[in-house]
């Protein structure tokens, strides 16, 4: 039997490679055709700027969980058929620390993207170094695709995932779990956070206030734990490049002898 890669020798009994290719590395996959050449470039700045604003957006939640606790509480109340003035200043206190909670959420989840998605995009062409057949899509897609309906509910996953197989240590692949637990989550927090902004706005009663107040204080929830394991993905990814580079180029198997 021939070898299956250079067709020139007779592949070891029992194989497809011949000895020479068998102790030779396979060359990695050219890269996606019209894409610029990729240089390596320090994620750790960034790295460590986009965790401490995933942290911000985690501390602006907090602060709307308050919020949601305080609407949950006066909601209840009216439920519970307790009218007054000193209901009523609690209610409009309630509403204006939702509001003021929405403002700050706002402001964090801006920046955030802003550089996260500079991170994102850095750790991105580092990966093209590493391996440069590895993805999928061009480099452009890194910023495209959070951007793109209902791409954006997959296509920033695979990409990260591509990133991680790219950083992963020489022949040793790191499993995928936390972005996977990441994406589900972040999914689950854009939906609920979606539905919970709908029923307050729709609300027209104390009942409807009240479960209104319960989805926001899970959404807000949800959200603490995606971003909590954004900032993981983060700093192992960023610490993963990092390690890779400082190591060198793929070690060469030696060659077996003919």
């Amino acid at each position: 039997m021939i070898c299956s890669r250079c067709h020139h020798f007779v592949a070891e009994p029992g194989g497809t490679l011949c000895a020479r290719c068998a102790g030779t590395p396979e060359p990695p996959a050219p890269p996606l055709a019209g894409t610029p050449t990729a240089w390596l470039r320090s994620p750790v700045g960034l790295g460590r700027a986009a965790a401490a604003v995933l942290g911000l957006v985690i501390a602006t939640d907090l602060f709307a969980i308050h919020a949601d606790l305080l609407q949950l509480d006066v909601s209840g109340d009216l439920l519970d058929g307790a009218y007054g003035t000193s209901v009523a200043r609690r209610a409009d206190h309630a509403d204006a620390l939702y509001r003021a909670s929405g403002v700050a959420q706002s402001i964090a989840f801006v920046t955030c993207v802003v550089v996260y998605l500079c991170w994102f995009h850095r750790v991105r062409v580092n990966a093209e170094v590493f391996h440069p057949g590895g993805h999928g899509k061009k480099r452009g897609w890194a910023i495209g695709a959070w951007f793109t309906p209902v791409v954006n509910l997959w296509m920033p996953r695979r990409i990260t995932l591509d990133i991680w197989d790219a950083s992963s240590p020489w022949g040793t692949p790191r499993s995928h779990a936390p972005v996977n637990a990441w994406w589900t989550l972040w999914i689950i927090s854009l939906l609920a956070d979606r539905a919970s902004y709908s029923a307050y706005h729709r609300a027209d009663g104390a009942r409807e206030l009240h479960d209104a107040a319960r989805l926001m204080l899970f959404s807000d929830a949800v959200d603490i734990a995606a971003a909590a394991l954004a900032v993981a993905v983060v700093l192992r990814l960023t610490g993963m490049q990092r390690r890779k580079a400082l190591g060198g180029p793929a070690p060469v198997a030696e060659t077996m002898p003919l």
